[in-house]
């Protein structure tokens, strides 16, 4: 059984920063691919960053130079620090897990950047 537990959603202007974690436990192999995902109101699941478990990452080209994905494999915990918010990163934003080829996914956490 695997968990992830995400937090550090919340309210921001526009310009603003955000950093949220991602807590992963239960059956976690060493290898794994961690990574968020967003939901905008009415819209599809998109990918926004990636990370491997030996730290290679993949960013949606939208997020390059804003968002930064990182983790910290002892606590099997990913962040994504996004700076220069816009309107247009509100969104529900999803912790993802990828092992043996199953993923998983957080609840949830919503992202709101007022204009």
């Amino acid at each position: 059984q695997v968990q992830l537990v995400e937090s550090g959603g919340g309210l921001v202007q526009t310009g603003g920063s955000l950093r949220l974690s991602c807590a992963a436990s239960g059956s976690i192999f060493s290898y794994n691919t961690m990574g968020w995902y967003r939901q905008a109101p009415g819209k599809g699941r998109d990918l926004v960053a990636l990370i491997t478990s030996g730290g290679s990452t993949n960013y949606v080209d939208s997020m390059k130079g804003r968002f930064t994905i990182s983790r910290d494999n002892a606590k099997n915990t990913v962040y994504l620090q996004m700076n220069s918010l816009k309107p247009e990163d509100t969104a529900i934003y999803y912790c993802n897990l990828v092992v043996v080829s199953r993923h998983y996914w957080g609840q949830g956490t919503q992202v709101t950047v007022s204009s």
